[in-house]
């Protein structure tokens, strides 16, 4: 694994120098985007929008529009931005980790000491472990600060980067349905519910559809015939046939167990 970031983790008056790496890899096909015509590869330039030609990395720079001009930045300016920021996770406080939902958890990354943090590295870790606690703060990864939550998973201290609360949309423009479910419809989905309900293990889930659809391109390099398939339609019963469906549900249920 290559290092994403280097800096330090700032743990009151300690530093922790620390390498991020990325914790997670796509499970998806890697498709290329060709011309039906030939199956050329369609390739992508960056184009000077006035003369037509081609720019080089080299010569791209990022600018701001301010007053129907651009103002362009250099990677000095961003530091000038938040110099304090730019090479230390600063830790603000400790929380936990059902304090903050779902919803704001983003991009996950593992962390690893350098050889000058090693020791501070295993406290942290083992404090978080034991408190059962996150240590929440922001830290700036390619020129954008970032809110991020580190915490211990087995022996590793990972950091999760974590949306803004301005990120998060309103739901006031989304229509809910009002009412209260009848009582037998809610006793028989909390029946349901409790039915499913086991010790959870997220690596007894596979990503099948890619393996599925490796196969349809095996198959079809090999001159095959595909096998027809049914497509799949959403019935939209009538909020009259709820308990029938949760019965059903709950017989099926009771038939697999049995």
């Amino acid at each position: 694994m290559r290092a994403i970031w280097t800096g330090a983790i700032g743990f009151g008056l300690v530093n922790i120098p620390i390498k991020i790496y990325s914790a997670t890899e796509g499970s998806e096909l890697d498709l290329d985007m060709l011309d039906k015509k030939d199956h050329s590869h369609i390739k992508f330039k960056r184009v000077n929008e006035n003369t037509g030609k081609e720019v080089a990395w080299d010569n791209i720079v990022k600018g701001y529009k301010l007053d129907d001009r651009y103002i362009v930045l250099t990677d000095e300016d961003f530091e000038k931005a938040m110099p304090e920021k730019t090479k230390i996770i600063e830790l603000t406080e400790f929380v936990r980790e059902t304090e903050i939902d779902g919803m704001y958890y983003d991009t996950p990354y593992y962390l690893e000491p350098e050889k000058s943090g090693t020791k501070a590295y295993v406290l942290l870790r083992d404090a978080l472990r034991k408190t059962g606690k996150a240590g929440f703060g922001s830290f700036v990864l390619r020129n954008k600060e970032n809110l991020c939550l580190i915490r211990a998973l087995e022996d590793v201290l990972v950091l999760n980067k974590i949306r803004w609360s301005q990120e998060i949309r309103s739901t006031e423009d989304l229509k809910i349905p009002a009412g209260t479910p009848k009582p037998a419809e809610m006793k028989m989905a909390i029946e349901l519910i409790n039915s499913l309900t086991g010790k959870f293990d997220i690596s007894s889930y596979k990503d099948t559809y890619t393996d599925q659809l490796l196969k349809v391109i095996k198959a079809k390099a090999k001159g095959g015939r595909q096998a027809k398939t049914s497509p799949l339609r959403v019935v939209h019963s009538p909020n009259k046939d709820l308990l029938s469906q949760l019965k059903a549900s709950l017989q099926g249920r009771k038939k697999k167990a049995s």
